[in-house]
């Protein structure tokens, strides 16, 4: 059995990128990963090996995240102030941040499987936390990063 302390260290940053996908915040993004390994904490002795642990994991911090986009979609929500200014996002972390919001504003699914893509996760497994096949993925995958590139082109972030 792998200690909980392994598995935290190996997979709570990959988890944090995560759940920063999902949600744009870093703040709940950090709650979210703390959800996660608490419940992996609990599960962990239950964990019964039919697949590969980080797909567990994985699948876990999406349901966590999921359940936090639907508590978020009942909040009501704040208005933004008229006189905001749009600044030009030049440096790597903003353009980073700016593929954040990008992959928020995506459907939970594409969601999912493109923040799993970024974390190196191979298509097969992201199929079976995704429960698609391993071609549909292949397929959604390379239409969201055309969506993603589209939406860097539209807002001037390719140079």
């Amino acid at each position: 059995m792998i200690a909980f302390e392994d598995l935290y260290k190996q997979y709570s940053p990959q988890i944090f990128r995560v759940c920063l996908g999902y949600t744009n915040n870093r703040d709940q993004a950090k709650d979210l990963v703390q959800e996660t390994f608490v419940s992996v904490w609990k599960s962990l002795p239950g964990f019964r090996n039919e697949s590969h642990i980080s797909t567990w994991i994985f699948r876990i911090a999406t349901n966590h995240c999921l359940r936090a986009i639907e508590v978020a979609k009942r909040m009501p929500a704040a208005e933004l102030p008229f006189d905001l200014t749009e600044t030009q996002e030049e440096s790597p972390e903003e353009k980073l941040t700016f593929l954040y919001q990008c992959i928020a504003g995506l459907q939970e699914t594409d969601r999912v499987i493109i923040s799993l893509e970024l974390e190196g996760l191979p298509q097969l497994s992201i199929a079976e936390i995704v429960g698609l096949s391993s071609g549909n993925v292949r397929v959604r995958i390379h239409r969201i990063k055309e969506k993603l590139t589209q939406k860097f082109k539209a807002n001037e972030q390719f140079r």
